[in-house]
């Protein structure tokens, strides 16, 4: 049996505004993951290394169970009755990658503890996880330049136009100044802080609130660039700022951030009361985090204020909270 894991994410600046090439700054969340493990269950353990395209066959041998994302049963019949497979996409490219010709019988489990449709990346943690997993599997590795373009190539299904910054933190599984397109940057932590993260419970595709941004800014696309330079100009400050060390500076661009995801109408009466509840306990910044509409509200906290604020936050209506420390 072969396995691997992959982390969680939170987009700390820079949501929204990174799709129309404007930066971004996120970070890995340990607390929370996938792990993927595939066992070969054929007596055959020859792996062919010649390519073909025409044999499909395989499909019929490979059985998932992954019962977190609600996914059971055979390759073949759900590749056949869905149009938009991002698991089935992910074993097929790898296949494509590796060139395989005609894959053993494989049971693949995928366990996670990443809430869907929360802001964690929970669909590129499962193909960064699966990708590695598979290669495991043939006796290979993959570059992760190679690991994160397929799982973007997965992320299309998911969100319709993602940026890249989901496959991108979660491959490297460190901080990272995003832009898309461009080479991934990391970014050095001049002092530790500390996050508070909140689960709203409310579960809202990304795919529709970026779908969503899009036609306001398609509408009305003087406005919303105006918007996202001052969202980059934010990021480009709190880069500085955590450099820096300066946790002050750092709390106040939060604010001023979901500010802007107001204005762009992905927050929610739930993330905005959330936000209330943690500045109210002493948090020095609070912002959402992710597509919106519901998943993730991060607060920074100090040690002096970090149990208040989840406190706070749990009795505000938080269905999870998780404590991460950047460093």
């Amino acid at each position: 049996m072969s396995s691997a894991s992959a982390p969680g994410k939170i987009i700390l600046f820079g949501e929204h505004a990174v799709v129309y090439g404007r930066p971004a700054l996120a970070i890995p969340v340990t607390q929370v993951g996938v792990t993927v493990a595939i066992q070969i269950t054929s007596t055959n353990n020859e792996i062919p290394d010649i390519p073909s395209q025409s044999n499909q066959d395989w499909k019929e041998r490979i059985s998932i169970f992954a019962p977190a994302i609600h996914r059971s049963g055979v390759l073949a019949s759900y590749d056949s009755s869905r149009k938009a497979d991002p698991i089935g996409m992910v074993i097929e490219n790898v296949v494509k990658e590796l060139e395989i010709n005609s894959p053993p019988s494989l049971h693949i489990d995928i366990s996670s503890s990443i809430p869907v449709s929360s802001g964690f990346g929970s669909g590129a943690a499962v193909s960064v996880a699966l990708v590695r997993a598979l290669a495991a599997t043939f006796g290979r590795t993959i570059p992760d330049e190679k690991v994160s373009q397929i799982a973007f190539e997965a992320e299309k299904l998911h969100h319709g136009t993602p940026s890249g910054i989901d496959n991108t933190v979660v491959t490297y599984a460190r901080p990272v100044y995003f832009i898309k397109d461009k080479p991934i940057q990391t970014f050095a932590v001049g002092a530790p802080f500390t996050l508070v993260i909140a689960d709203s419970g409310i579960r809202a595709a990304t795919r529709e609130s970026v779908g969503d941004v899009r036609r306001l800014w398609l509408a009305n696309p003087q406005r919303f660039e105006d918007i996202f330079t001052e969202i980059a100009a934010i990021v480009e400050t709190a880069r500085r700022a955590i450099q820096q060390g300066d946790e002050e500076e750092l709390g106040e661009l939060m604010n001023q951030n979901h500010r802007f995801l107001q204005e762009l109408t992905v927050s929610s009466p739930l993330l905005d009361h959330l936000k209330q509840a943690a500045l109210n306990a002493g948090a020095s910044g609070a912002k959402l985090s992710g597509g919106g509409r519901g998943g993730n509200l991060i607060a920074l906290v100090s040690s002096e204020t970090i149990d208040c604020v989840a406190t706070a936050l749990g009795r505000a209506g938080a269905r999870q909270i998780i404590i991460t420390t950047v460093i």
